[in-house]
């Protein structure tokens, strides 16, 4: 194993030979104490070689309550259960006198209240006064084979002297950063040290491009920029120094860009550019953390509106805190000890919560994933598993559609023996993709956190676990509401669905630790969108099956709802049932317009990499498929066979996109620069074309 280990972070986003700088004392800080669904086939997994449990208990006064026990109390009391979570998980230096005060209808959320703490104390001090040495981060840079590992200690100094740096160059309590960084230690620092001294940072994915970047600096009115001179990803290097600079032209709050080095190559620096690690190494490795209400700002995160305009939500201190700390644990099971894998991208929620926050309050070791699936190779992940030892898997369910593609051999060349629990996010997982993870990647021993939640709720909301041991498992389900979150189905006159194996919108009933405040700058919004459909219910914007045992399916977006002659159709049900064919790994389904039925299904279809049969064979086979699943009129009127889908880097695919194909309004396709490869769209308007053309000729 090829490792570094770090004595100092200054100077960890840089090449191949790492130099350190600075001691490794630690110092004390002065911190005081729809209507047709999926019939999913009936296959549960409960006999798993390792089992997801309670122990340790969640805190003292609950101890031996078994899932359904406490579960029941944080719904009927939730004071009692939330108010002993956080008294004994998170470290107070005021304690809190009142566990909540809410009024779902108006949106207004608020968590222990007169409470103070600070979240960057909660993540790093409380461990290095336990435990220093143990590794914190490890960085699994894009590069295979040269991890960094960064324990607790070196990541407190290296927060404070970041900390301190932001507050000589005059950022303050309150005032917004952005953060532009490929997935690194130093950007986790970032994260850390914005928490420390009470600023609010935002994270904007490095994928997005400038003008994107300049429409969340703006709309935050962010003082700083903390970026790098470049990203390092798949083998490709990426300018995000030229970005900001292109960005920040029109964005007159900004005061300063603090420029750290990934790569060897120098940028051009400006007057308002600052070079990091040349800063940070003045600093002191002290930093005295701010004591944060509880309801103060810690982070806001852009995700896109129904408007187009990015929605800047609000997440708060300890609630958020402590909802990623315990969903961290129980959904995924994990131990002291383990090393927690999720392979998201920092500038998502997923690398919010389960990336940095949940973990590193939970003391783990977590692992930042600089690079992609299939670089060098589509055995990446799994080459990534055996070196470091990985315990936890959490990924996305169009990576495993892809690698899905490459075959077995890719998988089974490493051993992953380490793996205790598996975790699919994102997006409703399909079921050919839930069995190869769990039998191909899991050898069937794994249990599958199929998870549910979204930016706005902060943690997952519903999984599999956690459960009463061997409690069974059914593939592509999400099935149980974690601890506090109560849902709801809801009917479209806003009358809630009584009993099981119904639909609906999916809708929680009563405010939740970890759920978002608001929307930066713009609170109606935040009600409208949320609140207003269905009052007295947080609306989640997801359809949902509730099955015969009361389990909870999701059916998608309510706005990727196609009404194709009266009958509301989820295209995520669609797709579902595209995705069993054996030679599909992928689909993405949208709905266009037509003259008789209102809208109708389209189909774009990706095939197993080397699948040289009859095309059209394949299709009627979809539609059998589809007839089958669902029924004949939810058989999409037209197929359309590409190599693979537009996605951004977090895997999502842009069905704006292929609706604007579709339609043919190619002309104005918008921003593409999120993708991760832009040139995919060339490929599929040159299908759509050939399509088109064949279609005309049948005529």
């Amino acid at each position: 194993m090829a490792a570094h280990r770090s004595k100092s972070l200054l100077y960890m986003l840089c090449r191949e030979t790492i130099s350190f700088r600075g001691d490794n004392r630690y110092h004390r800080g002065i911190f005081c104490t729809s209507e047709k669904v999926i019939k999913y086939q009936r296959r549960s997994r409960s006999d798993f070689g390792t089992k997801t449990s309670l122990a340790p208990n969640i805190s003292s006064s609950l101890a031996g309550r078994s899932y359904r026990e406490l579960y029941e109390l944080s719904v009927e009391d939730p004071d009692t259960f939330w108010g002993s979570v956080a008294n004994e998980r998170l470290l107070w230096s005021r304690p809190f006198d009142q566990v909540k005060n809410c009024d779902i209808t108006q949106g207004r959320i608020n968590w222990f209240l007169g409470g103070q703490l600070n979240v960057s104390v909660n993540c790093l001090d409380v461990h290095v006064a336990r435990h220093p040495d143990r590794v914190a981060l490890v960085w699994e840079r894009d590069k295979p084979r040269t991890e960094v590992k960064v324990t607790y200690r070196e990541l407190l100094e290296t927060t404070c002297r970041l900390a301190n740096t932001l507050k000589r160059h005059g950022v303050q309590r309150g005032d917004r950063v952005a953060i532009y960084m490929p997935v690194s230690p130093l950007a986790v620092a970032a994260m850390l040290a914005c928490a420390r001294i009470g600023a609010v940072h935002t994270v904007v994915f490095a994928g997005f491009s400038a003008e994107a970047l300049a429409g969340r600096i703006q709309d935050a009115r962010c003082k700083a920029v903390v970026t790098c001179n470049q990203g390092v990803r798949g083998g490709r290097v990426i300018d995000l120094k030229a970005m900001v600079d292109a960005a920040v032209k029109g964005c007159s709050s900004v005061q300063h860009v603090f420029v750290a080095q990934r790569t060897d190559n120098r940028v051009p620096m400006g007057e308002l550019d600052v070079p990091l690690e040349e800063e940070m190494a003045k600093e002191s490795a002290e930093c005295p953390p701010e004591a944060m209400d509880s309801e103060d700002m810690l982070f806001m995160l852009y995700t896109s509106g129904s408007t187009g305009k990015p929605k800047g939500i609000v997440h708060t201190q300890a609630g958020y805190l402590l909802y990623a700390a315990l969903t961290h644990q129980y959904v995924f099971g994990y131990q002291p000890g383990d090393v927690f894998g999720c392979v998201a991208d920092i500038g998502w929620v997923t690398g919010h919560s389960y990336v940095v926050y949940g973990p590193l309050c939970n003391g783990a070791t977590t692992v930042l994933f600089e690079s992609t699936p299939v670089y060098p190779d589509p055995g990446r992940y799994w080459e990534t598993v055996e070196r470091l030892g990985i315990n936890q898997f959490y990924g996305a369910p169009t990576a495993i559609r892809l690698l899905l593609k490459y075959g077995e051999s890719w998988v089974k060349k490493y051993d992953r023996s380490s793996l205790k629990t598996l975790g699919s996010v994102g997006e409703p997982i399909n079921h050919e993709a839930w069995e190869w993870f769990y039998n191909v990647v899991g050898d069937g021993k794994c249990p599958l956190v199929d998870t549910w939640w979204q930016t706005e709720t902060g943690g997952v909301c519903i999984a599999p676990r956690p459960a009463e041991d061997g409690a069974e498992i059914i593939p592509a389900m999400a099935m149980r509401p974690f601890f506090g979150i109560q849902p709801a189905l809801m009917e479209e006159k806003g009358m809630v669905i009584t009993g099981n194996d119904v639909s609906g919108a999916l809708c929680i009933s009563q405010p939740w630790p970890g759920m978002a405040r608001t929307i930066y700058g713009d609170h109606q919004r935040f009600v409208d969108a949320y609140f207003k459909p269905y009052p007295g219910y947080y609306f989640t914007g997801d359809g949902a099956y509730r099955s015969k045992e009361g389990y909870y399916q999701i059916t998608g977006r309510m706005d990727d709802v196609i009404n194709i002659s009266g009958h509301r159709l989820g295209t995520a049900e669609i797709e579902d049932a595209l995705d069993e064919h054996s030679e599909v790994p992928e689909t993405a389904v949208i709905g266009i317009p037509h003259d008789i039925k209102g809208e109708v299904p389209f189909a774009f279809v990706v095939l197993k990499e080397g699948f040289s049969l009859d095309h059209a064979l394949v299709i009627e086979e979809l539609k059998h498929l589809v007839a089958t699943k669902i029924a004949k009129y939810a058989i999409p009127d037209h197929f359309l066979v590409v190599k693979r889908l537009p996605k951004t880097r977090s895997g999502k695919i842009m069905r704006r996109i292929l609706r604007k194909v579709a339609m043919d309004q190619t002309d104005d396709l918008g921003d593409v620069s999120t993708l991760d490869d832009p040139s995919v769209v060339t490929e599929i308007i040159q299908v759509y074309n050939q399509f088109k053309s064949q279609q005309a000729q049948k005529k």
